[in-house]
């Protein structure tokens, strides 16, 4: 139970389920009748116009519908083929050195800009080679020569959460089920713990990220926020901060040099990029004490407000991947249990930024 709401974990299909306290004890009381008689009668001692017949069908669908089994990505082994391998380049990220392969420019797009300023000139050992190709018009993601996933083109988003999954396991030395979860939002960090911010897209959690870090805060992770199953500190993704042409006048204005940023046209849907790099943090991970629901709204006054944790989850479960392993779960749920969730309304940065600094300075206390 976290505030006034329930959080269910169903592991069947690894799915959450945010239900207020009447229904949870009407989930339950169903649960632990013998028969559909025995669940009627219970309701009926406590209110005799209760319908127990329609009751239970709707507790009964709703079980159902939350207890289908996950699908698991199974992949169909086909054959590596290097004649796709027309680009390649050598990155360097802290002590690991990776080649990533590209068949086109186009492809090229989906990671490279994220990474770009890592590229490196050195000759060291390769840790890992990636190729990434179109064939078909199916996307493949190989890691030395043994294919990952797949996917049509238009879902190339899959191949991106795919690359960079095994791009942080690569770097902090795991494998994918040493995760709790990859959230689908942006972490900042003073130095000593973290906030993870979330929002639709469109909200402006990136912007306010790039723009915090002008003021003395730091980029844990953009977009992608990895949470390790051992300490359950949130780690350092070295991707580049994706800033969208809209938030383009906003930022420079504040970040030194943004102008001379190149352009990334990828498609309609995405417009004109920019890829922000930034400093990395001192260390590689930190633990996150809050969550940030972000909202930029021109001419608006700053406001920090508490939200429930079913408005949170409403935002970040959609988009994140969450590991079906029953310990990380549970972990995943303490983790809710504890933190503090809040909605930051703004559209001065500074004001925003002595409000988050408030709220960093608030631990250490």
């Amino acid at each position: 139970m976290i505030g006034r709401f329930w959080v269910l974990w169903y592991s069947a299909s690894n799915s959450y389920s945010i239900v207020d306290t009447d229904f949870k004890y009407l989930i339950d009381t169903y649960l632990n009748s013998d028969s559909p008689l025995e669940f009627n009668t219970v309701l009926q001692n406590e209110d005799p116009d209760a319908n127990g017949n329609l009751i239970a069908a709707r507790i009964q669908d709703y079980l159902e519908s939350c207890n289908v089994d996950v699908l698991l990505d199974n992949v169909n082994q086909i054959p590596f083929n290097s004649a796709f391998q027309n680009l390649s380049y050598t990155y360097k990220i802290g002590h690991k050195v990776i080649v990533v392969n590209y068949d086109s420019e186009l492809v090229q797009k989906t990671v490279h800009p994220a990474i770009a300023h890592y590229i490196t000139s050195e000759q060291e050992p390769i840790d890992s080679t990636f190729d990434i190709y179109l064939d078909n018009d199916q996307l493949f993601l190989f890691k030395d020569q043994t294919l990952l996933t797949s996917a049509p083109k238009l879902e190339y988003h899959k191949i991106q959460g795919k690359f960079i999954m095994h791009l942080l396991c690569e770097i902090h030395q795991k494998t994918e089920s040493d995760w709790i979860g990859t959230f689908h939002g942006s972490t900042i960090t003073d130095g000593h713990s973290a906030i993870l911010c979330i929002g639709e897209s469109g909200k402006g959690k990136s912007t306010l990220c790039a723009l915090l870090t002008a003021k003395g805060f730091t980029l844990l992770a953009d977009d992608v926020s990895p949470m390790d199953g051992v300490t359950h500190h949130i780690h350092y993704n070295p991707a580049a901060i994706s800033i969208k042409e809209g938030a383009f006048k906003i930022l420079e204005r504040d970040i030194p040099n943004f102008e001379a940023l190149p352009l990334v046209n990828f498609n309609k849907a995405k417009g004109t990029l920019k890829y922000l790099p930034c400093t990395p943090p001192e260390q590689s991970h930190y633990p996150c004490f809050a969550a940030l629901l972000v909202n930029y709204k021109a001419n608006a006054e700053t406001s920090l407000e508490r939200v429930s944790v079913k408005r949170m989850l409403e935002t970040l479960i959609p988009d994140s991947w969450l590991s079906p392993n029953p310990a990380y779960a549970k972990a995943f749920l303490n983790w809710l249990a504890q933190i503090e969730i809040y909605e930051i309304t703004y559209s001065n940065i500074d004001l925003a930024a002595h409000a988050i600094s408030k709220l960093f300075k608030s631990q250490l206390k």
